[in-house]
């Protein structure tokens, strides 16, 4: 009787402690913060406000379901002026939580291809993984990084969709490329030279032009004078309406297809009214095609205004790195980089799926045309 006594003892003494320890394992484990870096102020806000918006509401939603691998998300969001030395002195920041021990869930950003290279000369040296949101530069997973991934398509996918669009959907054999001084710019020009010269396309005109320029006055007489049949522009949303609009005021009224940096509700906005018509490439769809509405009004609840092009790329980013830190159910970059290397993930810009280096597995180009003022899809 005694015998079975401590048996029956030891046995709820051990039940005891099972329940402790799975007590001990779901308690939350406080926050862990997520870093997330763009241009919150100048010329390229409106464009980086919405990529923070998208990642807002999914921690959000993460926290209100009770977090992630038992951490609450704390979002950090730092504000890189789209300025390359600005990024560079905002990796401090990023070190300083680090070198504290403080929770990190990890990094996304940058928004534009040159504050991502910039910073990456820090961080592919710091236990981060790094997700960005729009960065297309080729080069970026030509440099060996492990711990890097984009959301978006690179530059080499974009260029071979829209060369093929010039060429076979708009009968394109002349082409006018003009592009941006920015590492994105630049990297896209020399892409879009391959793609083209590859489809048996003539580059008639190549010619960049200031970042943030809002006059194209000797653009418009080089382009009249090259006589292309179509033109490309590789740029921001805070040139392609004024180029656009400064074409149309001339006269010129050969197809204007410009970059995905030009596909925010501003080039329509600031083109006075001269956007109709003019083709627009995207990495993914825009919210109102993507999202349903409850998804649009638990954005708005959260931001206080309407979602933009960019906001599902910081959503579906944030989702990317969320999904990988519960796959690894560690804090650990390296853990999380090889889960995220391993997810198979449907979000609003698509299925995301990774190769070794960081690219998207088969990640999709959408061409838009302005009808009506809107953005409306014509390929695929």
């Amino acid at each position: 009787m005694r015998k079975h006594f401590r048996s029956f003892l030891t046995l709820s003494l051990l039940s005891l402690l099972i329940l402790a320890l799975a007590a001990c394992s779901s308690r939350p484990k406080g926050e862990a913060l997520l870093f997330v870096a763009a241009p919150m102020s100048g010329f390229q806000a409106n464009g980086g406000q919405t990529v923070v918006g998208g990642v807002r509401l999914k921690a959000e939603q993460a926290n209100r379901a009770g977090g992630v691998a038992g951490y609450q998300v704390k979002v950090v969001a730092l504000d890189d002026e789209s300025d390359p030395d600005v990024a560079v002195a905002l990796t401090d920041e990023v070190q300083a939580a680090l070198n504290r021990g403080d929770n990190v869930l990890g990094f996304i950003g940058h928004y534009n291809s040159g504050e991502t290279l910039a910073a990456m000369e820090t961080y592919s040296h710091l236990p981060l993984v790094v997700i960005t949101s729009n960065a297309s530069n080729v080069a970026l997973t030509e440099k060996g990084y492990t711990r890097f991934f984009r959301i978006v398509a690179n530059d080499r996918v974009q260029a071979d969709a829209d060369a093929a669009f010039l060429v076979d959907n708009l009968g394109a054999r002349r082409a006018a490329v003009l592009y941006n001084d920015t590492a994105y710019g630049r990297g896209l020009h020399d892409e879009m030279n391959r793609a083209l010269t590859g489809l048996g396309a003539e580059i008639v005109l190549a010619r960049g032009v200031t970042e943030g320029q809002n006059r194209f006055l000797d653009e418009v007489e080089a382009i009249r004078a090259a006589q292309p049949d179509a033109i490309f522009y590789a740029g921001y949303e805070i040139e392609a309406p004024y180029l656009r609009a400064d074409l149309a005021e001339a006269g010129v009224t050969i197809p204007m297809l410009a970059s995905d940096g030009a596909f925010l509700a501003a080039t329509i906005d600031e083109a006075a009214g001269l956007a109709e018509g003019m083709y627009i490439s995207a990495f993914g769809p825009s919210p109102a095609a993507a999202a349903d509405p409850a998804w649009i009004e638990a954005y708005q609840a959260v931001e206080y205004r309407n979602p933009d092009t960019y906001s599902i790329n910081g959503y579906a980013a944030a989702e990317v790195l969320l999904a990988g830190v519960e796959k690894a159910n560690s804090l650990d970059a390296d853990r999380i980089a090889e889960a995220i290397r391993g997810l198979s993930l449907d979000t609003l810009i698509g299925q995301v799926r990774y190769d070794a280096v960081g690219d998207r597995i088969d990640a999709p180009i959408y061409i838009y045309q302005v009808q009506d003022n809107a953005f409306a899809q014509v390929w695929p």
